[in-house]
């Protein structure tokens, strides 16, 4: 973060604020359903690759608005460059996993990153985690045992393999912002640190198309047009711009305390807009995932301020 530009940690938010934050979180959790769909018209690998290429010029746009030098030498590289590798493979796990299992369980499994996070930071960047944290990684997984566990009648053996890659997924996401949070990454304008990732996986999801020999079987409707377009400029392209402004001016940890909503509304939203079917069992679960997510995301209020996680809207 800027010295020039510092959050005031006790500035209220302002209704603008808390409204635009209610704005990113449905957003994000409505992507896994724009993934979904679209994929009758556009396979998964080759929707991942127009995204990333779709987002990669918009990124670069705001960041010559804003003045971020891509291409100035800050040590960023290397730890870019496997940044990039990892969110490629976590892409490639998501969007696979999406054609095995719902939108509902998607969201929520995708958002045990944070959970990965926290024991990353723990084992390898030696941070502490106060009780509440450890309470908050016990109650996710005990959330994700349920939720892939039990019986369920809607639930066979593809459905819990798709769940298992969305969590491979969300464990590459968590990866990904250890190295943002522990190398010179962490140091570069969170612009340059999403670009490296959205640059360097085009390759890896290019190619993970070409080995699953997708292709188009009939042109695309409007449909998977938008909600392609959708996931490129808005939900990669705009919305982390929005995230990093508040971030700018509003306490990070007061933010933060929004994000744990995401996957509440990814689930309703699956529920109207994909009828999927929210089982008592899976409906617990994902209330033990949401809840875990508050209290490891959840600072104190005398503590450091947080610094912007770079990948929190991929």
């Amino acid at each position: 973060m800027s010295d020039k530009i510092k959050p005031d940690a006790g500035r209220p938010l302002s209704p603008g604020a808390i409204a635009l934050m209610l704005v990113l979180c449905i957003s994000w959790g409505f992507n896994q359903i724009a993934i979904k769909l679209a994929l009758p018209d556009i396979p998964p690998m080759l929707q991942a690759t127009f995204r990333s290429i779709g987002a990669l010029p918009v990124l670069l746009i705001v960041a010559r608005l804003r003045g971020v030098k891509f291409f100035g030498r800050d040590g960023s590289l290397w730890p870019g460059v496997l940044a990039g590798v990892l969110f490629g493979f976590e892409f490639v796990l998501i969007y696979q996993g999406l054609r095995l299992t719902t939108a509902s369980r998607a969201v929520v499994f995708l958002y045990t990153a944070p959970f990965f996070v926290a024991l990353g930071s723990f084992r390898l960047l030696g941070e502490r985690l106060r009780a509440s944290q450890w309470t908050g990684l016990a109650l996710s997984f005990a959330g994700v045992a349920v939720a892939i566990g039990m019986p369920q009648a809607n639930v066979d053996a593809s459905v819990v393999l798709g769940d298992l890659m969305i969590v491979g997924g969300g464990a590459l996401w968590g990866a990904t912002t250890v190295i943002a949070k522990g190398t010179k990454l962490r140091n570069a304008p969170p612009e340059k640190a999403l670009g490296y990732q959205v640059a360097i996986s085009i390759p890896i999801l290019a190619a993970a198309a070409w080995l699953s020999g997708e292709k188009f079987t009939h042109a695309p409707g409007l449909l998977a047009i938008s909600v392609v377009t959708y996931q490129a400029i808005w939900v990669v392209g705009l919305t982390f711009t929005i995230w990093f402004a508040l971030v700018q001016a509003y306490s990070a940890s007061k933010l933060s305390a929004f994000t744990f909503i995401t996957p509440l509304f990814g689930v309703v939203a699956s529920y109207l807009i994909m009828h999927d079917e929210l089982t008592l069992a899976f409906g617990a679960a994902a209330v033990l995932v949401i809840a875990g997510l508050y209290l490891v995301n959840r600072s104190e209020v005398t503590g450091p301020e947080v610094v912007p996680d770079p990948n929190v809207p991929a």
